[in-house]
């Protein structure tokens, strides 16, 4: 999996290509974790290349959002394919991210 990784003013934005599943999620994982201590928390996830997470892929989101729920923050996502929604919403932690229909919304939400 390539993963994009972009900054735009105090906030970072990682784009993963391709699906957050098995092989990919921990190093996925390891490197938002670090993103998110380099930028104090300030880290948006470009969801719109994952066309689908299997279950570690969602293991790894709920473990980044409990690391910055630590720190009193939440994993923000914003172009979240329905897919993904989905499985989110089935699986019961879509509550523990922030979504956003669009990445200038979702870098805005940091003001």
């Amino acid at each position: 999996m390539e993963i994009q990784e972009t900054t735009q003013g105090a906030v970072t934005v990682l784009k993963p290509n391709g699906p957050l599943a098995q092989s990919d999620a921990e190093a996925f994982k390891l490197r938002a974790m670090e993103v998110a201590r380099r930028s104090l928390g300030r880290l948006l996830i470009d969801a719109s290349a994952i066309p689908f997470a299997d279950s570690q892929g969602l293991e790894s989101l709920v473990d980044i959002t409990e690391s910055l729920a630590q720190g009193g923050r939440s994993l923000k996502i914003c172009m979240a394919g329905a897919t993904l929604r989905e499985v989110l919403d089935l699986t019961g932690w879509a509550h523990a991210f922030e979504f956003f229909d669009d990445l200038t919304t979702g870098v805005r939400s940091f003001l």
